[in-house]
């Protein structure tokens, strides 16, 4: 049985944790535009801002990442979120009752900026707190966690922003905040030195890397040491995303699942309800809930059967996006409501399947000094890719009609499948 460091479960605590009260703060802060302004356009500009400042984030994060523990980057991401929601609740209570949008967007800003490297920081380290041989089963219980935080988080802040107002949700989400980013002291790095304190945050100097991987995925350094400029630090994960031949062929499977997973967003199954099978918003939500159901199934079997698909990653990987794919294509082909419900929650295994063995894969790629920029890198990529492949979608939508959008996310998704097995043996190394 597969045994993990305390550590690990202080990192899954405080992310989950930080996760739920993230979805509250969103929702909060989006019904609170939407009253003071009356602007469907302003309302969307919380999650604008929201991905634009994690993609500016995302584009520095090297430098701290190089310089600074990843701990200490996390402990400092959630402590700093939980002052900006202290100085934000303050702005927007009933004794100041500020009304300023433009300073909201500003906060909203400060907080994802703030946010823009936990997520790299997070799936690095993971594979410094487990073993090798429990990095899928703890990938598969993160990402089991993630749905389910998605899943009940959209629901429950709803209810309560109805039932309690923005503002003391935004208490909630502050001091929950303060929670997570004590439990985030906790964690202890098992590849760094033991830290004095919490203000012992430097790491050991830059060296440069030579990014040959091993068939464990490991990587080996260079002989001679030295320091690396700013604009070095900044491209060494684009560099290795690009270079190393696994994480080449993983990234460009990635951004076809982005591109393909685009389809699941809330407005474009809401058309698909109302155009195809004819149904009223209480469709689009039970179908919502069922792709969501389906994910957290998904995670638990990864868990679950994490033994017979570590012996087969690879084969793994191609069946979940195989399947995701062909389910896609019968959505899009299918009219009757209580099958649609049927067919989106077949997906979620798939597709944890898919996600959880693509990161292990990913988390192999490279040595752990390293892996931080490369996710880094990754998520500022598909960050940026998100706006464009919403936009993508929504033309062909718009053009094509909402079947044949389901239709061409299901050919990228096979594509997906292509790709990977075209680079099979650059994989499985």
């Amino acid at each position: 049985m597969v045994k993990f460091r305390p550590s690990f479960y202080y990192l899954w605590s405080s992310q989950t944790l930080s996760n739920t009260v993230d979805v509250l703060y969103l929702v909060a802060l989006t019904t609170y535009v939407l009253n003071q302004t009356g602007s469907i356009i302003f309302a969307t500009l919380v999650p604008f801002f929201r991905v634009v400042a994690q993609m500016l984030s995302g584009l520095i994060a090297p430098l701290l990442i190089d310089r600074y523990r990843l701990t200490f980057l996390l402990t400092l991401a959630q402590g700093g979120q939980f002052l900006v929601f202290i100085a934000l609740g303050l702005y927007l209570s009933p004794w100041i009752s500020g009304a300023d949008t433009m300073f909201i967007y500003v906060f909203i800003a400060g907080l994802s900026f703030l946010d823009g490297w936990t997520s790299p920081a997070r799936n690095a380290l993971i594979p410094r707190l487990v073993d090798d041989s429990g990095l899928m089963k703890a990938n598969g219980l993160i990402g089991a966690t993630d749905q389910i935080v998605q899943f009940a988080g959209w629901a429950i802040s709803g209810v309560l922003v109805a039932a309690m107002g923005s503002f003391p949700v935004l208490v909630v989400v502050a001091v929950c905040y303060g929670i997570a980013a004590a439990i985030t002291v906790l964690i202890e790095d098992p590849t760094e030195a033991k830290q004095r304190n919490l203000f012992d945050v430097r790491t050991s100097v830059t060296k440069v890397r030579e990014l040959v991987g091993d068939k464990d995925g490991a990587s080996s350094e260079a002989s001679e040491e030295k320091e690396l400029s700013r604009w070095e630090i900044l491209k060494e994960g684009w560099v290795a995303l690009w270079r190393v031949p696994r994480l080449r062929a993983l990234t460009m499977m990635d951004i076809c699942d982005a591109l393909g997973g685009m389809v699941w967003v809330g407005a474009f199954i809401l058309v698909f309800v109302q155009d195809v099978l004819h149904q009223d918003e209480k469709w689009w939500g039970y179908i919502n809930a069922s792709y969501f159901a389906g994910a957290v199934l998904g995670g638990f079997i990864v868990v679950a059967l994490v033994k017979k698909f570590e012996k087969k990653v690879f084969l793994s990987m191609i069946v979940g996006m195989l399947g995701y794919g062909l389910l896609t294509a019968w959505f899009g082909l299918n009219q009757s409501t209580w099958l649609a419900l049927v067919i989106v929650f077949l997906t979620g295994p798939f597709s944890e399947l898919a996600a959880v063995t693509r990161r292990t894969l990913i988390q192999r790629s490279v040595n752990k000094d390293m892996l931080p920029k490369v996710f880094s890198a990754q998520s500022t990529l598909l960050s940026t890719l998100y706006g464009l492949s919403l936009l993508l979608m929504s033309g062909i939508a718009e053009w094509f009609g909402i079947v044949n959008m389901y239709l061409l996310a299901a050919l990228i998704s096979l594509i997906t499948v292509v790709i990977g097995w075209a680079n099979r043996k650059a994989i499985q190394l």
